[in-house]
């Protein structure tokens, strides 16, 4: 049979016979994606303004050290470890930020869709389904360099963790020094942890967890009969992971934003404590 030139396969970069937007997607998300780190990034050099009584920035949760001349720093009693060591070098700001991103941010990196958006956007491998690739030698997949994505496993761990602390932090958000309340700040902080915990209990590793490494899904009794169920539950946030990731991810951001402004004084908090 033959082959019209416009059906034949070409193997030049980004040559397609799609007729849509293929472009689009993956010039959002990346863009959008390189949003949220310069943000982070910029918010977690500024060492300062995370706190807002009785609301801390997601992005320095747990506060592990407290430089108390920091503006709108945490008190030093929430710090895990006191001040900051006089040995921190000095051309590094004192920022908790610093001290544990690198958790949450491992394990965005490595989810599974993250990867397909990142591979996609940034290194065209390919830039879209049914999209000609950048031409590649010796390809070898998530193997050398990219060995490094299987630690996805692993920092669910952490990031299961990062959930419960980021809940105690929206409790204490209902607490302004010892008198019960809520503010804009409080719903805010609890809508982060609700959001998160939408994407990680979605991952596909947290699937796999429950009950994607059994062996039997149909017999009636004993701990397959339990993972299948839960594996079924958690089914229905992982069809929807993409959706998450980023309306959670949105949100991290936008939270340290309404802490930051409310202790800069740039914003008011409604709340029932009067202030």
């Amino acid at each position: 049979m033959n082959q019209t030139k416009t059906e034949a396969h070409s193997t030049k970069f980004a040559s397609t016979n799609r007729t849509d937007l293929w472009w689009l997607e993956p010039a959002a998300t990346g863009f959008g994606f390189l949003c949220f780190v310069v943000y982070t990034t910029w918010a977690m050099f500024q060492a300062g303004y995370y706190y807002a009584a009785p609301y801390l920035s997601p992005l320095y949760s747990p506060v592990l050290m407290v430089d108390p001349s920091a503006p709108g720093a945490a008190p030093v009693a929430h710090a895990w470890f006191g001040t900051w060591p006089p040995w921190w070098p000095k051309f590094l700001p004192p920022s908790p930020a610093m001290l544990v991103l690198f958790g949450p941010l491992a394990f965005r990196l490595t989810c599974y869709y993250y990867r397909k958006f990142y591979y996609r956007s940034y290194f065209a491998t390919p830039p879209a389904c049914a999209v000609t690739a950048l031409p590649q030698n010796n390809y070898k997949g998530e193997t050398g360099f990219l060995l490094f994505q299987n630690i996805h496993r692993y920092t669910l761990y952490i990031a299961i963790c990062y959930i419960f602390i980021l809940a105690y932090d929206a409790f204490r958000a209902f607490f302004n020094h010892g008198q019960f309340g809520i503010g804009v700040g409080t719903v805010i902080l609890v809508i982060n942890v609700l959001l998160l915990a939408h994407y990680t209990f979605g991952c596909h590793a947290y699937r796999h967890l429950m009950g994607g490494r059994l062996d039997c899904f149909s017999c009636p009794n004993g701990k397959e009969h339990l993972g299948h169920n839960l594996w079924k539950k958690i089914t229905t946030l992982n069809e929807n992971h993409m959706f998450w990731a980023w309306v959670s991810m949105i949100w991290v951001g936008f939270t340290d934003l309404y802490v930051r402004m409310v202790s800069m004084g740039v914003w008011h908090d409604f709340n029932t404590w009067g202030h």
